[in-house]
């Protein structure tokens, strides 16, 4: 068979993209915020600003031309279209322009008159187009008029003048000739020679050049431009609509929000994805428990019909007795970062209802002695058994002071040794009664799970794990921080186990929010609320990949 090769996680760009966008989509709230913000300041535009209107003229550009039907000739002859658009919005097309608005009882400063004005040229064309935007229609249209008019006019008086100023230099030239012709002629009349008639017609040559250019100069068609679209007063305000300005500000808010999501996400110091999770416990990710409502008085989902929650115990279950690691010692010590231990607690019940379930022998030691609850959580099912032997020569004291038989229905028991409070916990469970329980797991079909409290808040995890060498931490990816993650890998490697994997459950936070306003919760002992009540919690969906499909087993379950 040809293998198929798969390009690693960490170089699919695709999948690193989207789960970026994942990463940012976790901070809804702010995004929720750009989005508001965004519409608001939208809507302001939209119904705060006062209206404007917008008047608008066309003019062509024209240059002076002595022939305009001869052939060959242009209207754009040394027009720089560029330098006419800026002559527009000069200041003297703006004084000339307030002087004629002045005639007609509009007093404005060439200025004031000017902020208004936007002068545009449409590509490859000789037009100048005036746009002007005033608080009234009929204003601005009189100033777009006004403009347009100053401007051909300014355009008109420096053409005039510029042939006026070449006329006046061709007149010099041509006054020293005619004195000079005269004189040549006065030489004539008294006999001069051939040289002296040569040179008159020279000059009478000089003269009549120069009177053509001044009869040319006189016959130019000044005529600067033509108004071909005249403004006429708007009949709506101009700029963008409600509903386009809330659009704009909808996007504008959402960017926004992305980039504050963004440095959010910069500055967390939460697990921010599965694959960064793994990278920092230095373990595979066992799987994620989906979001369920919970039977009320029911730690275990196992053995209340079919639900998604029991499914992804088993498979947990399944992978863990497939897992090289595990199946060697079948020890599994069972804990949390820090913070509450209700999830790893309902984790290491269902674990062993899964375990017994496939007919394994399975012990639940509950190694949390500072607040014990589990016996009370798992509710009616569970009854007192006969210690083994060697329990009555070690004086009854916690462990081997009792083991509770937990029946779970339709999938079998587990025994259940349920912790107390003791006066010295690092004694108690470093003492030889825990050692000979552990050793259990030792014979052939036993699995033992062991309970312990937050690995970070005490040092009762680190002291077991010498003796469970494996370890699989339950935690909420929102909550946990990278660095208790890599701490936690630290620990436990320098105390001789290994982590076998991380199991994520939901978060709590929406659930206690709605349990302050339905109805009071049962608490535990030390004061963390009860796995019962999870109602509400934001649904966490890993890689269907990570977790191993389910198998069935078809041997009876076992009772202790």
């Amino acid at each position: 068979m040809t293998p198929h090769h798969r390009a690693p996680d960490d170089q699919d760009e695709p999948a690193l993209l989207r789960d970026q966008f994942r990463q940012l989509l976790r901070y809804r709230s702010l995004l929720a915020c750009g989005v508001a913000v965004g519409l608001l300041g939208g809507g302001y535009l939209a119904l705060g600003g006062d209206d404007t209107y917008t008047a608008t003229g066309e003019v062509l550009v024209r240059s002076a031309i002595s022939d305009p039907f001869a052939a060959g000739s242009t209207a754009d002859k040394g027009i720089n279209i560029g330098s006419e658009r800026q002559t527009a919005v000069s200041d003297t097309v703006g004084t000339l322009a307030a002087g004629t608005l002045l005639k007609a009882g509009d007093d404005v400063t060439a200025r004031k008159l000017l902020t208004g004005l936007q002068v545009t040229n449409p590509p490859n064309t000789l037009t100048l187009r005036f746009s002007y935007t005033a608080a009234t229609p009929e204003q601005a249209r009189a100033r777009a008029e006004a403009l347009a008019g100053a401007y051909l006019a300014h355009r008109k008086a420096r053409t005039e003048e510029s042939i006026r100023n070449m006329s006046d230099g061709y007149r010099a030239q041509l006054r020293p000739l005619e004195e000079k012709r005269d004189l040549l002629e006065d030489q004539i009349g008294a006999g001069a020679e051939d040289d002296v008639s040569s040179a008159r017609a020279n000059i009478i040559v000089s003269i009549s050049e120069l009177s053509r250019k001044i009869s040319e100069l006189k016959a130019l068609d000044t005529t600067p431009g033509y108004l071909n679209k005249k403004p006429v007063a708007p009949t709506s305000p101009t700029g963008p609509g409600l509903p386009l300005l809330l659009g704009l500000g909808g996007v504008v808010g959402l960017a926004l929000g992305l980039l504050l999501s963004w440095v959010r996400l910069v500055f967390d110091p939460a697990v921010r994805s599965t694959r960064e999770l793994v990278r920092s416990l230095g373990a595979p990710l066992l799987g994620t428990l989906p979001r369920e409502r919970a039977a009320a008085g029911s730690l275990l989902a196992i053995g209340r019909g079919t639900s998604r929650l029991a499914e992804e115990y088993r498979a947990v279950a399944f992978r863990l007795a497939y897992d090289p690691s595990f199946a060697e010692n079948r020890r599994l010590l069972v804990t949390a970062p820090r913070g509450d231990n209700t999830a790893a607690a309902a984790a290491a019940a269902n674990l062993a209802a899964a375990f017994a379930e496939m007919g394994r022998d399975v012990l639940l030691v509950e190694a949390d002695l500072r607040t014990p609850s589990l016996a009370r959580d798992l509710g009616s099912g569970s009854h007192e058994v006969r210690p083994p032997r060697w329990a009555a020569e070690d004086g009854g004291g916690w462990p081997a002071g009792g083991r509770t038989n937990v029946d779970v229905p339709g999938s079998g028991a587990f025994a259940l040794i349920p912790g107390t409070t003791v006066d010295n916990v690092p004694r108690a469970l470093t003492s030889p009664p825990v050692g000979r329980i552990v050793a259990e797991a030792d014979r052939t079909g036993n699995v033992v799970i062991v309970l312990a409290p937050p690995v970070l808040s005490y040092a009762d995890a680190v002291a077991l794990v010498d003796r469970v060498e494996g370890v699989m931490i339950v935690c909420d990816p929102r909550e946990v921080h990278r660095s208790d993650l890599e701490r936690i890998r630290e620990i436990i490697g320098a105390s001789g186990g290994a982590v076998l994997g991380a199991l994520l459950h939901p978060g709590r936070r929406r659930l206690r929010r709605a349990e302050r306003r339905a109805k009071p919760t049962r608490r535990r002992s030390g004061g963390g609320s009860g796995p019962t009540a999870e109602p509400d919690a934001p649904e966490i969906t890993g890689d269907p990949t990570e977790t191993l499909g389910l198998r069935a087993f078809t041997q009876p379950a076992a009772r202790r």
